[in-house]
């Protein structure tokens, strides 16, 4: 019998309608569009508006037009794994609402939280559930309303991150197609640069926390520039000398869309050119753990069976790594 491995067969995507200009935050903050653009690369993000709108809803659009695109059921999913760091509560996790707003009656279901890594955690977690046989088809969704946890009035964070997310449904393969490795790696003492500071059990809301306007996402730019840029860039060119792929084997580089200079910096580490590279972050801004699936989605037609791509992510935390995948199908 043929090893088993765990192929994505479907991918798809949601973004809210709203989208939030540069020429608009504008008016919010004292920035400039072209400030933001060349120190990020974003033009543009989506956003979220509704009354009790969370991440569920967002991954529910984005489960149902995946279970649409295959022609199977909610019913059929053994497994969904939730990957966000905006869960609509802090229980029950994201996850179980997702199942249940879309009939996902068969599935168990729970969160991981690795930032922006959170994907590829989640990927890689799912595909052991499949390589051992124990289920056929597992979800993973990759989903997060920033916009619940930032400071409108604080520019170093408000002009990157937007809302939105996408999933992939995993099955068996005997191909020899699907994810072939994986690196994760990670390194809490970096949490001092990059977290939320209250709303947790070390520091619960109070009304102390909330006037001190500690229940957003607290970020020192240059720290964390300086870690993505060589860690994300390094586990990309690992995963590829560990497999021995050279840059002309590689047919696209999948990353996070956190900046575009540590983007270019991770294509130019593992010699790949710019038409390699799938770059949404002008649009959608950084979604979290959703740039990953979203890229996956707008470049799915692309997309053809035995590509090699690499995924590479690198989020609060510490948390990166990158995945080796061979893609299983043509559009």
């Amino acid at each position: 019998m043929s090893k088993i491995t765990a192929a994505i067969t479907a991918v798809n995507g949601y973004v809210p309608d709203y989208v939030l200009t540069n020429k608009e935050l504008e008016t919010m903050i004292d920035t400039t569009d072209e400030w933001i653009t060349s120190r990020t690369g974003i033009k543009e993000r989506r956003i979220l508006k509704g009354e009790g709108k969370g991440s569920s809803d967002m991954g529910a659009k984005a489960v149902e037009g995946l279970c649409k695109k295959r022609g199977i059921s909610p019913e059929e999913i053994d497994l969904l794994i939730c990957c966000t760091v905006t869960a609509d509560y802090i229980f029950p996790a994201t996850a179980n609402l997702i199942t249940d707003k879309i009939g996902a009656k068969n599935a168990f279901s729970y969160d991981l939280n690795a930032a922006c890594s959170g994907f590829l955690y989640g990927l890689v977690t799912a595909s052991k559930f499949v390589e051992s046989g124990s289920h056929k088809k597992v979800v993973v969704v990759g989903v997060d309303k920033m916009s619940s946890i930032i400071d409108y009035e604080d520019r170093t964070t408000c002009i990157i991150f937007g809302d939105g997310g996408g999933a992939v449904l995993l099955e068996p393969n005997e191909e020899g197609l699907g994810i072939q490795d994986s690196i994760l790696k990670s390194d809490g003492s970096g949490f001092q640069h990059l977290h939320q500071k209250a709303g947790g059990s070390a520091y619960p809301p109070s009304l102390e926390t909330v006037k001190s306007k500690l229940h957003y996402v607290y970020q020192e730019g240059q720290s964390v520039f300086k870690f993505a840029v060589t860690n994300m860039a390094d586990v990309s060119a690992e995963i590829m000398e560990k497999n021995k792929l050279t840059a002309d084997d590689v047919a696209w580089l999948v990353p996070h869309q956190a900046n575009k200079r540590i983007i270019d910096a991770t294509a130019r580490r593992m010699g790949v050119g710019d038409e390699k590279v799938m770059l949404n972050i002008e649009r959608y801004g950084n979604t979290t753990s959703g740039t990953i699936p979203l890229c996956l989605w707008e470049w799915e037609k692309q997309l053809k069976k035995g590509d090699n791509i690499i995924l590479a992510a690198f989020g609060g935390g510490f948390t990166w790594g990158s995945i080796w995948i061979k893609w299983a199908y043509n559009s």
